[in-house]
This record gives C-alpha cells, structure tokens and sequence, in this order.
C-alpha cells in the first residue's frame, strides 16, 4: 500500500455521499505497500480502507471484491467490499477506479511465534478449500508470464552474479511450469501476497487476511510457499525456521493434506516464490513509479531466501 493519488478531506466527503456510511470525519493515508493508494477513514458507521487503484483496471477488480465477499460468505476472515447505493462495489475516484472494504481489528504480527504461523495456516486451508466454489477466474497478473516480460528491465542493473541466478531460476521455472507433473498440482483462487503485514491478530487469534489485489488463479502450494517464505523465515538472513515452518505446514494439512504432486514440488514453489518477489522488489526499487508517500521495499531480501532455497 501507499499514496500515489492524494485524497483531500472535501474530495472524500463529496465522493462519499454515494455509500451507505454517513458522513466521514478523518482520512489518513497508509504508507506500507507500493501498488495502490490507500486510506483509513473514520465514518458515522465505523471504520474502514478506501483504495484508490492505480494499475487495475475496471475490468480486472471484480475479481478481487468478489473474491473477498465469497470468502467472507464462507466465514474466511477477509474485509467485506461495501457497494454503494446502486450496488456497485467499484466506482470512480479522480478518474480512477476505487472500492470502500471494512477495516479489520487488532494489529500485523511482524514477529510470530509457532502459534502465529499455526493459524495462518489453519485460515489459508481453509481459504483454499472454500475458493473451489467461487465462479470467477482471472489468472495470476504476477506470475510466470510477468516474471518473462520483467526479468529484462532489471537485468542490466544487476551484477553478475545477480544475472546468472536470476537467469538460472528462470529457466528453472519455466521447464518445470512445461512438465506433466506441474500440471498435475491442485489450482484454484490464492492470495499470492500473505505476508505478515497483510494478517490481523488479536494477540495470538487471528482476525482476519487482507489486500487481496495480488490474488488470481494458480496453484495452490505456491500460495503455501508464499507464505511460507514470509512467516517462517529470518527475515535477516533468509534462514528457514523449521519451528515456524513445521507449525505452518501441519496445521495447513490438517485442513488441506498435500497431494504426492504437490509434496515432490515444494523445493521449486519455494525457489519460485522467492523469486517472484525478488523479481518485483528489483522493478519497484529500480523503476519505481512517483508517489506521494512510498516506502520502497529491500530487493536483497528475496535474493538471500532464493539463494538459501537454492541450497536446499
């Protein structure tokens, strides 16, 4: 999340008439993340995020809005779209396409324990098996085809060792994207982007997962190697904990057991996870776009955890 679009309080307050919320009293824009610009705002019927998108279309946000309301229709714990008053879950905000979700409670946990990662894993079983229901399908916009057309507007800043394992990955995934067993893995809606700051905790319950605007079609254990590549790593050395892994994987599997297909395929979903987000940290940090308020993320991080997946 950032601040691409600045919203005043006259902007809102005008803009906000057409939603069932009363009338607004604050605003204030949020910092973390890179893609949208995004706002809390305090109404007469409580709290919640305004986002303002800044690369999806019209066309493509459905999805994710329907998504987060099949999920919530499902008791997975996601803010729910508020529709305005002819039922449009999508309007427009300076010329740009914006939506109103509730605001979740209690706060990110950016050092969990085992019992963190536990019900992390727990709700993400859960989430998978209830996106197998959900009618709509839009593929994942950051994946294998993203990482293609991508990889060559980094690669010139990158030094060489940087380029051969980029390179290398690369390939890695997309021989492996062409096999018959990749083929084989169990797909459907995934969040794609469940790190530690997009989950809600009330000490150790969780309240809910949030900023579903990566989401898409794919396979699901890459989801699980998303995650699992925030929640259960040092994030300073790109150290795998099994603790926190093993707290992750077994709780998931007690809802979603692993098929063989997926089993023999998590080293690769965990190199290609790792690689999908150094991919994108390396665009953001090298080609960033102008933002009003934008906090830049560390490319190196996912460089370190690719590496060490590499060895594994």
């Amino acid at each position: 999340m950032a601040v691409f679009t600045p919203v005043s309080m006259a902007d809102l307050s005008a803009w906000i008439t057409q939603f069932p919320l009363g009338q607004v009293h604050a605003i204030k824009g949020i910092s973390s993340g890179i893609e949208n610009s995004n706002f809390f705002i305090h109404t007469d019927a409580g709290e919640y995020v305004l986002t303002i998108f800044e690369n999806l279309s019209f066309e493509q946000l459905p999805f994710y809005l329907h998504l987060m309301d099949h999920l919530a229709q499902h008791d997975i714990l996601v803010p729910a779209p508020v529709a305005n008053n002819n039922g449009k879950l999508v309007t427009v905000l300076h010329g740009k396409p914006a939506a109103i979700v509730s605001k979740l409670s209690g706060d990110s946990e950016l050092h969990p324990s085992s019992l963190h990662c536990a019900e992390v894993g727990e709700m993400l079983a859960k989430m998978h098996l209830a996106g197998q229901s959900f009618g709509m399908h839009q593929e994942n916009l950051r994946g294998l085809s993203w990482w293609r057309v991508t990889a060559p507007k980094v690669m010139n800043f990158l030094d060489m060792k940087q380029q051969k394992l980029l390179k290398s990955e690369l390939a890695s995934q997309e021989s492996f994207a062409a096999s018959a067993s990749y083929q084989q893995l169990p797909r459907g809606p995934i969040h794609a982007d469940l790190f530690r700051n997009n989950v809600m905790f009330d000490q150790n319950r969780l309240t809910g997962f949030f900023d579903f605007y990566f989401a898409g079609w794919d396979t699901l254990i890459f989801d699980l190697a998303v995650t699992c590549n925030d929640w259960c790593i040092d994030l300073s050395s790109g150290e795998p904990d099994a603790e926190l892994t093993n707290a992750l994987l077994d709780a998931y599997q007690k809802i979603r057991p692993l098929t063989s297909a997926e089993e023999s395929a998590w080293p690769v979903m965990l190199r290609a996870a790792a690689l999908r987000f150094w991919l994108s940290r390396l665009f953001d940090f090298y080609q960033p776009r102008e933002a009003h308020v934008l906090t830049p993320h560390d490319p190196t991080q996912f460089e370190r955890i690719l590496r060490k997946r590499c060895t594994q």
